[in-house]
């Protein structure tokens, strides 16, 4: 027999959020004649008390998208931009806190970085050349992230970055793998090691109470522990120098308790050259942008659990 029932029982809502989403904000800080940058993506997700919007349309508990956008620009002047994570901090503690149906703030953060221009020296015949400090180039390395978290006592902050692209011309080998019908790939005792570094590592700072990390200085060195591990390890497998990369971190920086990475192998294969009549010696690759390999993984502090979302497409 059917159980009909089933197919009788009320929808109900699920998980939901709203906010305003991708708001780009450039705050400049004038030092006299030097000026600093900061150029942020500022993305708000609110949750709460929210079942009435949905199920009647009833607005009394929606603080509109567009209040939050403003948030984003009315903070930059009032509290500036010390910091992704801080001004991140600053917008969670404020919806939760002044809006009673919040119950829950994200706040997703993509940093863009700025290099000063280097300017002609001071016998430059350009006059004033050396006192030019507002002049800058959008660097070209990675994007920097953040995630911030609060739900009115525990913060959850998850930093990282992407698009750090990486290359070992040598000391990178690949071979003794398995081996069937299907398999055409020559191993590799001296190959190109290429990858897009996309990683992400969760703080162990949750609460008002305890002391705040340096968030600027923890990016930093989070980031020369992983192309020091990248640019140091003898690799024998992708998936080894992501372990000694998350190793790395975790050991040199003790703020951080989880590491989570996502490495393509930008695959780089030798030309056949021999129908020119030339021996390639290691020397000449195709690079191939797709298909990649993918490799991901989490290295964790022992005795910790694991936090940050799996799927990295997500963060």
């Amino acid at each position: 027999m059917t159980d009909i029932s089933r197919h009788t029982r009320p929808v109900i809502l699920g998980q939901n959020q709203y906010g305003k989403a991708e708001n780009r904000v450039v705050k400049i800080t004038r030092d006299g004649d030097t000026h600093h940058i900061k150029d942020l993506n500022v993305s708000v997700a609110l949750s709460g008390d929210m079942d009435d919007v949905h199920y009647s349309g009833s607005n009394a508990n929606v603080l509109p998208t567009d209040t939050t956008k403003n948030t984003v620009f009315a903070f930059a002047k009032e509290h500036g931009i010390e910091s992704a994570e801080q001004f991140g901090i600053h917008l969670a503690r404020h919806f939760v806190t002044s809006q009673e149906p919040i119950h829950r703030a994200r706040i997703r953060i993509e940093e863009y970085a700025w290099e000063r221009i280097a300017t002609s020296d001071a016998n430059s015949k350009f006059i004033g050349s050396d006192e030019v400090r507002h002049s800058f180039a959008r660097k070209g390395q990675e994007l920097r992230t953040t995630q911030i978290t609060f739900d009115g006592e525990n913060w959850e902050v998850i930093s990282g970055l992407k698009d750090l692209t990486v290359m070992n011309s040598t000391n990178s080998e690949f071979w003794g793998y398995v081996k069937d019908k299907y398999t055409t790939l020559k191993e590799a005792y001296d190959r190109i090691l290429c990858t897009d570094v996309s990683a992400a590592w969760r703080y162990n700072w949750t609460s008002d109470e305890e002391r705040m990390p340096n968030w600027e200085k923890s990016y930093e060195q989070a980031k020369k522990h992983i192309l020091q591990a990248f640019a140091e390890t003898y690799s024998l497998s992708l998936q080894q120098t992501l372990y000694q990369m998350g190793s790395r971190v975790i050991n040199s920086r003790s703020e951080i308790d989880e590491i989570r990475f996502s490495l393509p192998n930008n695959h780089h294969f030798l030309v056949d050259l021999e129908p020119f009549g030339l021996k390639n010696d290691n020397e000449v690759y195709f690079a191939a942008d797709r298909p990649y390999g993918l490799i991901e993984a989490t290295i964790l502090r022992d005795g910790v659990e694991p936090r940050i979302p799996v799927d990295m497409t997500n963060l």
